[in-house]
């Protein structure tokens, strides 16, 4: 629902140009640092599908623009109805369109068609924003975190404490451009292993890692919360399958908002284990991912591995949060980077399920929100 033109004046909006999807939020921001979604969009464009193994730069195809500029008309259509000032709105694209050779192309049709301008953001500097918005899901100020994003076309690494970054790193390893390369039947997850090592070496990432140290690990974005909710509705248990109505339940779930190296584990020895019937079993709860969450999965495993990583947190937030918290930033002084973590809690807490009911209702939930 559209908000009134008298509080349009607190609300944000950020929008994320992935190579996998589009998304983009509507928050409205508080004055003690605290802000809400309170609207969500999000449109499977797949920009990273025009990559290929023999396409390198790649050049984004005219049907692949169209489909991305009908998806920012809808967002537009949905920001004219909230009246969110055009000050108080950045979009920013990643790995795909900044790999473009026709960018420039592509962004002039965006500014003169949607009347969006649109920021590629360098590898680190998407990787800063990352951890931005990791810093609005978890009360980790104060840590020295590692954190990791697998998006459709990168993964970026980054090493920060007290909203500094230390070290950011942006490599070409995404779970679009390998499935593209690759493919995504077990035969060829050897192959992706390998390739993904190799890149790994030679950027000399791990070394870069070691050097920065760090005191916890946290990853975000589609594919590391898609192994998440892999791990605690029981897909690892084929027993806890259960077909209702020609539609897949994997037992009843719960929401931990970690990872172990040996669940990852799990889960792609799951994803790799069968034929047709593992197939139809990882559509049915992958859904739309499901085409590229074998590659995803091996490349989150493979992270694990080559860092000796044996716990994640998993971060509800990512690129387009930290959007959100730079832009509150830059109007409010002194903003408080920490507060909406802890804010962040609360909801996690109150969105628990007793059965079928939350634990807190809504006006609860909100009289609580403003008091933190």
């Amino acid at each position: 629902m559209a908000s009134s033109s008298s509080s349009s004046s607190t609300l944000f909006a950020a929008i994320d140009m992935g190579t996998n999807s589009f998304k983009m939020i509507i928050i409205r921001a508080y004055p003690n640092g605290k802000f809400l979604t309170i609207d969500h969009l999000r449109e499977p464009v797949v920009l990273g599908r025009d990559t290929s193994s023999s396409t390198t730069p790649f050049t984004l195809s005219a049907q692949s623009q169209l489909i991305a500029l009908e998806a920012l008309k809808k967002f537009q259509n949905t920001l004219t109805s909230y009246k969110i000032s055009k000050a108080q709105i950045r979009c920013v694209a990643t790995a795909a369109v900044r790999e473009a050779v026709n960018k420039g192309e592509f962004l002039k049709c965006v500014s003169e068609k949607i009347g969006l301008e649109v920021d590629v953001l360098p590898g680190e500097e998407e990787a800063r924003l990352v951890y931005l918005g990791m810093l609005q899901f978890w009360p980790m100020y104060e840590k020295l975190v590692l954190g990791v994003d697998i998006g459709g076309g990168s993964t970026e690494f980054v090493i920060g404490k007290q909203g500094k970054v230390v070290f950011g790193a942006s490599l070409k390893l995404g779970h679009v451009n390998l499935t593209q390369k690759f493919g995504n039947n077990k035969e060829k997850v050897a192959q992706i292993r390998e390739h993904i090592r190799l890149v790994v070496k030679e950027s000399g990432l791990v070394r870069k890692i070691k050097d920065c140290g760090f005191e916890v690990v946290v990853g975000s974005s589609g594919t590391i919360k898609a192994v998440e909710k892999a791990v605690f509705d029981g897909y690892v248990n084929k027993s806890n399958v259960i077909e209702v109505s020609n539609v897949a339940s994997f037992g009843d779930g719960r929401k931990d908002w970690r990872l172990s190296r040996g669940e990852v584990k799990g889960v792609v020895e799951s994803l790799c284990d069968g034929g047709e019937g593992e197939k139809i079993r990882r559509e049915k709860f992958f859904e739309r991912r499901s085409e590229f969450i074998v590659a995803g999965a091996v490349l989150l495993e493979e992270i694990f591995e080559v860092r000796g990583i044996e716990e994640m947190e998993v971060s509800g937030y990512a690129l387009a949060e930290g959007v959100i918290a730079e832009s509150l930033a830059k109007v409010n002084g002194g903003y408080d980077l920490n507060a909406n973590a802890r804010w962040s809690s609360i909801v996690r807490l109150a969105m628990r399920y007793n059965g079928k009911k939350p634990l807190l209702s809504v006006p609860s939930l909100q009289r609580r929100f403003l008091k933190v």
